[in-house]
């Protein structure tokens, strides 16, 4: 929110709009894609990142007639009450989308491994051990190693820490009414979030290229591909996200008073920061 919109004494209900319904189409269209692509259909690549530009557009527009109304002075005190509740409920479905995964890698590791090398199966596997990371009883997948928590993994650990505690002092340089130092510090968030980005490619290339390890290699494969990338795909949003408020902040949006975009940015940018610690420690270490 900007400095002009804090007085709004209405309640504003936008008119109808058609990013809501073309969202949802770029989003049907990704994943049909990427479903389409991890199982080698020809056009499954195509649709995939044609849905994803799509909703890149869809974004940029929404986002625009969002802050056209903020800065047009529209939004009141009501209206931010509504943006936190709402950015509150969002981070708590990520929670459970999260959680969800989490869910599926314990009960592989805790329930499923052990029962497949319980007595009444020694008859079929006689020489599977149920130790995680192994290749599965049935010998249909590849032999593969596992990752380790080092070195890539704790370098991003040390980065995506790092990352909170420069975009709290952005925050705080913010509240404070230094434009520019808010400036650099945000930039620096957004900076090591890209670098982690790129050691995250890196360390993926070195799992399919050296240790074999694929998200078709079993159970172990397709929850780690499955969490690490999709907390991956969550750290570019968030940096897209401070991108776009460092870029507001350049344009001279945002007061020492009235700045939820920022926060909003923040929260998800925080919470992408815990998940990534139960993530180094599920994940990497045990």
């Amino acid at each position: 929110m900007s400095s002009n919109n804090a007085t709004a004494p209405h309640y504003f209900v936008p008119g109808p709009s058609r990013w809501p319904m073309l969202a949802g189409m770029s989003m049907l269209a990704t994943m049909i894609g990427a479903s389409g692509w991890v199982n080698d259909a020809a056009w499954g690549r195509i649709l995939c990142l044609a849905g994803i530009v799509a909703m890149i557009a869809v974004l940029f527009g929404w986002f625009g007639d969002a802050i056209r109304e903020s800065e047009g002075g529209l939004y009141g005190k009501r209206i931010d009450y509504s943006y936190r509740w709402s950015m509150g409920w969002f981070i708590f479905s990520e929670v459970m989308f999260f959680g969800a995964f989490f869910g599926a890698l314990f009960y592989a590791r805790a329930i499923t491994m052990p029962w497949l090398g319980d007595l009444d199966n020694k008859l079929l596997w006689p020489d599977y051990s149920p130790q995680w990371g192994n290749a599965g009883p049935a010998g249909v997948i590849d032999t593969f190693s596992t990752m380790g928590p080092f070195p890539i993994p704790t370098i991003n650990t040390a980065l995506l820490l790092t990352s909170g505690v420069t975009l709290t002092i952005a925050h705080h340089a913010l509240q404070a009414g230094k434009r520019a130092k808010t400036i650099v510090w945000l930039a620096a968030t957004i900076l090591l979030g890209a670098i982690f980005m790129g050691f995250q490619a890196y360390e993926y290339m070195h799992a399919y290229s050296e240790l074999n390890l694929k998200l078709t290699s079993g159970i172990y494969g397709s929850t780690f591909f499955m969490l690490t990338g999709f907390h991956g795909f969550h750290v570019t949003m968030g940096a897209i996200m401070l991108a776009v408020v460092l870029f507001r902040l350049m344009k001279g949006h945002f007061t020492a008073e009235h700045h939820f975009a920022f926060e909003g940015a923040a929260w998800y940018w925080h919470f992408v920061d815990v998940v990534w610690l139960g993530l180094y420690v599920i994940v990497y270490w045990l």
